[in-house]
């Protein structure tokens, strides 16, 4: 008789259900400020509170599938209807869909590194191989590197993802890069969790109209501040949209992230005012913390900050050591590019973000 073990498909052996320790060791402090998770430090907005409220009380009812938010999504984009927009249960589940759609076992997906860890959790899960393309470290930045993308492909490539702005660098690739690598006709996924924070004008959107292959991946988690909602979506051609959207759970988003989700995106006063508070707040932070000499501050143009403390002689865990002390959960950094003085905060409220400064230059200068 074979085990129990024996009847799982292979690719899962030694996998594990993830868990965030951060946000684990916030949930049971909750005196500790959240500057670890990349979310937003403002709660809901009145009108998504109303819709929270209004829905709720239709809990009872199954959802329909979303076309009047996924209008307002297209509407917002200036793609052609809801046929071009798919929803998720937060972008996790758009990776996760995208990937049971596109990638099987042994077939490979080309991401650029340092970058957010879902590409690589949920690549797993369908038995695929994860090929890391490394950012350049030059000149104090972490650069993109394109033609390290292109080079990396090979005939058993089935997606090229790249997150934009990237998470943790918080920069930008350059426009054509894009171009470059739609043009190879591998399915390029584009991950704008963090652009409203820069503006939809930095958004890759518009080539999902002439490259059937490019899909575009976004969340309410972090401008929208509606991280605990769940909601994510992914706008692409339509033929795209309908094939991927195949895979999806029935009632996938529930009745209460949707409506809420759908207020969120009328309210474009709440969110043009939480932008500007975050970049308002990561200028600061950058400006009062650039001094520290051996401290490498890198520009974001997301709610995160990374740091490399490397020329300090210090350690980037022992920061976020020495911050938790002081109340602060800051977000620790493997060790790269020769580097183990790593680290990245969050952008959180007025009051956090000079707690955050003051224990960053009492860590360096005391």
């Amino acid at each position: 008789m074979k085990e129990m073990a024996d009847y799982f498909v292979p690719w899962l052996k030694g996998q594990k259900m993830y868990v965030s320790s951060h946000i684990e060791l916030a949930w049971r402090q909750p005196e500790l400020h959240r500057m670890m998770s990349n979310e937003n430090p403002n709660q809901p907005s009145e009108k998504v509170l109303e819709a929270i409220n209004k829905y709720a009380r239709m809990a009872n009812r199954y959802p329909d599938q979303g076309l009047i938010v996924r209008g307002k999504i297209a509407e917002i984009n200036g793609v052609d209807g809801p046929e071009n927009v798919m929803l998720g249960n937060g972008s996790s589940e758009i990776y996760d869909m995208i990937w049971r759609s596109l990638v099987a076992p042994g077939e490979e997906v080309i991401q650029h590194t340092p970058c957010f860890g879902i590409y690589k959790l949920r690549c797993a899960a369908v038995g695929g191989k994860l090929v890391p393309v490394p950012m350049l470290y030059q000149d104090k930045e972490l650069k993109f590197d394109p033609q390290g993308i292109l080079r990396a492909i090979t005939p058993n490539t089935k997606v090229v993802v790249i997150a934009n702005p990237n998470n943790p660098t918080g920069n930008f690739m350059d426009p054509q890069a894009f171009v470059q690598i739609a043009e190879t006709g591998i399915p390029l996924v584009v991950d704008e969790a963090y652009v409203e924070f820069a503006g939809l004008e930095r958004s890759r959107v518009a080539l999902t109209k002439k490259f059937k292959n490019v899909i575009i991946t976004r969340t309410l988690s972090k401008a929208y501040g509606l991280a605990g909602l769940r909601f994510g979506y992914l706008i692409a051609d339509a033929e795209v949209v309908a094939t991927i959207s195949a895979m999806l759970i029935p009632w996938n988003v529930g009745t209460i992230p949707m409506w809420a989700a759908a207020a969120a995106l009328d309210d474009t006063a709440g969110l043009e005012q939480r932008a500007r508070f975050n970049n308002e707040q990561v200028m600061l932070i950058e400006e009062s913390l650039s001094e520290i000499p051996g401290l490498a501050v890198f520009h974001s143009y997301g709610n995160y900050i990374l740091f490399d403390g490397k020329a300090t002689g210090k350690k980037g865990k022992d920061v976020v050591e020495y911050a938790q002390g002081r109340g602060l959960i800051f977000r620790p950094q493997s060790d790269m590019y020769d580097s183990d003085g790593w680290f990245r905060i969050t952008i959180g409220s007025a009051d956090e973000n000079r707690m955050a400064i003051d224990t960053i230059r009492d860590f360096y200068l005391g």
